[in-house]
């Protein structure tokens, strides 16, 4: 009876934010697998596959497109890199939560990651009008149901960028000083979807 209580609070919450898509975990199976077992290159998966960073809670949360990242070991553990603008509406849910979500797909979904890096949460339900299907983990954060491999990551580090230390100018593409800020995500759990979805 809790459980079906704590359920049914939870679907409220969700159907009253703004964020309006549902919230299923029952389309497709994710098996998880240790860090060191992610299949891909992992220079191709952050330069050319794109990903969508998403924080937040069940309740609230926001996505954006990125196509820059890294993955390695650091501190004695897997680490994910990301990056983000003060401007984009990603980026108060990444400040005010201590997880966030890779999210990664194959080349189909190319235009849903496209709008989602065009378009705004603020002023639309960019992950609707994308066609994805949110997903909550089993530790409580939100992922896609469409994706074939989801990073859960853990904040350990943030810093922005400083002109300062650039020491190749070429590098800094920053002509109006909206300088990106560093995650730095221990990786807790990888996702990837079981083959015969």
């Amino acid at each position: 009876m809790k459980k079906i209580l704590s359920y049914t609070v939870l679907m409220l919450a969700v159907l009253s934010c703004r964020q309006n898509t549902p919230i299923t975990n029952t389309m497709n199976v994710f098996t998880s697998i240790d860090s060191r077992e992610i299949p891909d290159n992992v220079v191709h998966l952050m330069a050319d596959d794109w990903m969508l960073i998403t924080a937040g809670t069940p309740a609230r949360f926001n996505t954006m497109t990125a196509s820059w990242g890294a993955l390695g070991h650091l501190w004695n553990r897997p680490v994910a890199f990301c990056f983000i603008r003060p401007q984009r509406y990603t980026f108060e849910f990444a400040e005010a939560q201590d997880y966030f979500t890779l999210s990664f797909f194959d080349e189909t979904y190319r235009p849903a990651l496209a709008l989602c890096g065009r378009v705004s949460g603020r002023d639309v339900d960019k992950v609707k009008e994308a066609g994805l299907t949110p997903r909550i983990l089993e530790s409580g954060n939100v992922a896609f149901e469409e994706a074939r491999m989801i990073l859960e990551c853990r904040k350990i580090y943030t810093d922005f960028f400083s002109p300062e230390q650039f020491i190749d100018p070429a590098t800094d593409i920053y002509p109006s000083g909206d300088f990106h800020k560093m995650y730095i995500g221990e990786i807790i759990n990888v996702w990837i979807k079981d083959n015969d979805q």
